[in-house]
């Protein structure tokens, strides 16, 4: 059981990394290329809408992988002084909280993400390409969802892992 939920974890962490890589040479190639017409007048009218929705998927990226590396939530100061003590059950039960209240959080903001991507597909329009800003809105709830997951595998890890001390 462990060894799947540690597999779909990589498989998680692999999935980002590389889109997370594609999209930053995205963002390195069409920002660089946007600067350069400028220099010659020319503008593209979708390269700057890009570049923004590229940006905005890069950073909840990088919140899937902080995640997995238990370093998205950073403020764990009892988690901290009980390490310091060399008690590394309380340790164990303040990471498996944080865990947990964030994964049920991340589940309230899929929701929220959900409900934001239907209002906005009512009143879609096209924002480049022939792309509607409802498929651009989806990133909101695709991002949670990853790092939600990731907190639901970090979570199961905690509760069925045995101690390592």
């Amino acid at each position: 059981m462990i060894t799947i939920i540690e597999k779909f974890d990589l498989g998680i962490e692999k999935f980002s990394r590389y889109l997370l890589i594609f999209c930053m040479l995205c963002l390195l190639v069409f920002s660089t290329a946007s600067i350069f017409l400028r220099w010659f007048h020319v503008s593209v009218l979708w390269i700057e809408p890009l570049i923004r929705h590229l940006v905005f998927l890069i950073a909840f990226l990088g919140g899937v992988l902080a995640t997995g590396k238990k370093a998205h939530i950073g403020i764990d100061i009892l988690g901290m002084y009980f390490e310091n003590k060399k008690n590394y059950k309380a340790k164990k039960i303040v990471g498996t909280l944080v865990s947990l209240i964030s994964f049920v959080t991340l589940v309230v903001l899929v929701y929220s993400g959900i409900a934001f991507y239907n209002s906005e597909a009512e009143y879609s329009k096209v924002v480049f390409w022939g792309i509607k800003s409802h498929l651009l809105v989806a990133i909101i709830p695709f991002g949670f969802t990853l790092m939600g997951l990731r907190f639901l595998l970090i979570l199961l890890l905690d509760i069925f892992k045995k101690d390592d001390k």
